[in-house]
């Protein structure tokens, strides 16, 4: 299976500038590996690397073949870039495919969050460290306002979207309404208003895809199929299998150790997280920011902004800033390990429960969802949800704007309404002129990521070194 070539179209179907005839795994892997290599920029950015990569350039997967995957990747919990190489590898060559194309993903940020977990461990206080890591909260807080405007502007294409969007951040940030509610909400206005036909619940093609569409011939076209199929037998394997893998190791570590030790925690909490986490890596993203700062008391609200900017700087799903929070929870509680020893651990715990359920997902669900192809209900659920996760980041950027640019925020409490109200006396001057910089430079001046990113960290040693920081 993962060695078998894909045939393209039948013979005469091919233009001149067509596809190659067949792609075996081996011939696939340099692909996967480029996509690697340039999965930069948050999920937007690396769908976009992906569309022009696999549909635009190899043509190894036609136009609506990569929307409707994407669009069942939005639909599942976890980082839909990374299930979206999934899917396309598992298309392309059964589980061995989707093994390669999702493995390969994620490597590379795996290796460099630990890199930068260990200096940040050892430096992150200390000097240039604490500067530059000043510097790049400002553009964070940037970059999550760009995704809030870049996602709205897909999916709040009418008044019922917008009223989603207002009702999910008033739901998040006012009434502490949990965040898979919220998910479970949009997705079953959705469902039922795609299945009424209503346009406005027609998905567009999510928050990363081209608006350009590729012309075929394509490998996959639209009506070619899988090479495994949807049969009730081979879902029971897989799921076994799958969830054996995710599961076994928490089981383990809970008997082994006991619920109240970090690794226990851990586990338990990043594979709860699995399942209830919709929408994308921002929405993600708030949900573990609440959870690990407020709740668990891993990191501090700067310290997450710290891991944030290491995962936008890296290559690698944005959801990779888990394994940042994850060593350093285990770092700061390491036990009868050494520190370094017991964060590593703890990383690659947090990095494991969160991957496999990925590959569960896919393989279990994909061979089905082939069949779901222009589904209408599954269409408007999905654009309910999108629409949702707008508001959902927006309280993101909200939090994040509070917890970067003043020192103290205190509870307020009106009514049913609780929220975190800003202490105007501890604003942070250069911190809010260093955001409403990256903020300029962003959206007035069109200044790519890394960019933003590398003259803010810059700006931010600067202060530093002037004691001004």
């Amino acid at each position: 299976m993962g060695s078998t070539a894909v045939n393209a179209a039948p013979a005469g179907a091919a233009a001149e500038t067509g596809p190659p005839q067949s792609v075996t795994l081996a011939g696939a892997l340099p692909v996967w590996l480029r996509v690697a290599a340039l999965s930069f920029g948050g999920p937007a950015g690396q769908i976009a690397v992906m569309h022009r990569i696999l549909v635009e350039e190899q043509r190894w997967i036609s136009e609506h073949r990569f929307l409707h995957a994407l669009n069942f990747c939005t639909l599942l919990p976890g980082p839909e870039a990374q299930q979206l190489a999934t899917y396309v590898g598992w298309l392309m060559h059964g589980t061995r495919g989707g093994l390669v194309a999702g493995g390969l993903f994620v490597v590379p940020g795996i290796l460099a969050i630990m890199a930068l977990s260990w200096i940040y461990a050892l430096y992150g206080q200390v000097g240039l460290v604490a500067g530059l890591f000043f510097g790049l909260k400002a553009a964070v807080l940037a970059i999550v306002l760009q995704a809030v405007r870049r996602i709205g502007q897909r999916a709040l294409k009418s008044r019922i979207m917008v009223a989603l969007a207002a009702a999910a951040f008033v739901a998040i940030f006012f009434l502490d309404v949990p965040f898979p509610l919220i998910v479970l909400a949009a997705g079953v206005i959705g469902y039922f208003g795609g299945r009424a036909g209503r346009p406005e619940f027609q998905a567009g093609g999510g928050h990363g895809a081209s608006d350009t569409v590729a012309e075929g011939p394509f490998l996959l076209g639209d009506d070619e199929l899988p090479q495994e199929r949807a049969a009730p037998r081979d879902t029971l394997r897989v799921l076994g299998l799958w969830a054996g893998l995710w599961l076994l190791p928490v089981a383990a570590i809970l008997l082994a150790l006991g619920p109240a030790d970090v690794f226990s925690r851990i586990a338990v909490f990043f594979s709860k997280m699995a399942m209830v986490t919709f929408g994308g890596a921002y929405a993600v993203l708030a949900y573990v920011a609440q959870q690990a700062v407020e709740h668990y008391g891993w990191l501090k609200p700067g310290e997450m902004l710290d891991g944030l900017g290491m995962a936008e700087t890296t290559p690698g799903p944005l959801i990779m800033v888990t394994q940042f929070v994850g060593f350093m929870a285990a770092f700061r509680a390491p036990g009868s390990l050494p520190p370094l020893v017991a964060g590593t651990l703890g990383g690659l715990l947090t990095t494991w429960v969160t991957f496999v359920p990925c590959f569960l997902w896919i393989f279990v669900g994909a061979p089905y969802v082939e069949r779901l192809r222009g589904n209408p209900a599954l269409a408007g659920a999905l654009a309910a949800i999108t629409a949702a996760v707008v508001g959902v980041i927006l309280n993101l950027a909200v939090w994040f704007a509070l917890h970067t640019v003043f020192g103290q925020v205190r509870p307020l409490a009106v009514g049913p309404l609780r929220f975190d109200l800003p202490v105007p006396a501890s604003v942070n001057p250069f911190a809010l002129l260093l955001a409403l910089a990256a903020a300029v430079a962003v959206f007035r001046f069109k200044i790519g990521m890394i960019a933003t990113l590398a003259a803010c960290s810059a700006a931010g040693v600067v202060l530093h070194l002037a004691g001004l920081v």
